[in-house]
């Protein structure tokens, strides 16, 4: 019996050490393992001297005409592009107000107030994980009571464009009325031309006739004419059966 218990407790012993050995052999296998932790691109403070860096050198290169420079880099000339059109709007340029960025680990959208002397403007910038600007544009900021005013502006001329183009309709359609009356004076039109060419050849039928018929007494005339004077004493027929005689006074 007490072999037995001694067997046992050797187990046990034997276990334990077993559970041990496994125990320390996971946490070196833990500890060998390498934790890789993507960081963020850039912190807050660089984002914001991104920013306003960005903005400064886009406002020197519009106003000294380099634009045309910057043609091979895509994203810096729209910005720059943009940036020239919004300062149409802004006025002069007065500096960075107030920067906000979203950082990630793939990208950084940088977002900068810049402020004018009539409005101000927001120019975003979005970098790639290569530390390049990707995009950048900028937008005008404008006031609640500018927004309302152009809205009601864009609804004043659809609604001047679509009355417009109601009149015009009806217009149309109005002279659909005009088109039988247009097409019954151009009929009137011919059919007088038409019977006035009919009387014009009547008329001339009728002269020639009429000539034909002055001619025919002509020659019957000249013929008798002929005739009396070939013919002696007595009388002698002409050849269309007139008979010509001869007149003498006692």
């Amino acid at each position: 019996m007490e072999q037995y218990k001694g067997k046992v407790n050797t187990m046990k012993k034997s276990l334990a050490i077993i559970g041990i050995l496994a125990c320390m052999c996971g946490l070196v296998a833990c500890g060998s393992e390498s934790v890789s932790v993507e960081k963020p691109l850039c912190t807050p403070e660089e984002a914001t001297k991104i920013g306003t860096q960005t903005v400064d050198n886009m406002d020197f290169v519009v106003r000294s005409g380099l634009i045309d420079q910057y043609e091979n880099d895509e994203a810096s000339y729209n910005g720059l592009i943009s940036w020239q059109s919004a300062l149409e709007e802004m006025g002069e340029y007065t500096g960075v107000k107030d920067v906000e960025s979203d950082i990630d680990t793939d990208q950084v959208v940088i977002d900068v107030t810049a402020g004018g002397t009539v409005r101000d403007s927001v120019v975003e910038i979005i970098i790639g994980k290569d530390g390049s600007a990707s995009s950048i544009s900028a937008t005008v900021q404008y006031t609640l009571a500018e927004m309302m005013g152009k809205a009601g502006l864009n609804t004043l001329i659809g609604m001047g464009t679509v009355f417009a183009v109601l009149i015009l309709i009806c217009l149309i359609i109005s002279c659909f009325k005009l088109i039988p009356k247009i097409q019954d004076a151009f009929s009137g039109k011919n059919k007088t031309s038409e019977k006035s060419v009919a009387e014009t050849a009547v008329d001339n039928t009728i002269a020639q006739i009429s000539k034909k018929e002055d001619d025919q007494e002509l020659i019957a005339v000249i013929s008798a004419a002929i005739a009396a004077y070939e013919g002696a004493a007595g009388g002698t027929a002409g050849t269309d059966g007139y008979v010509v005689r001869s007149i003498r006074r006692r």
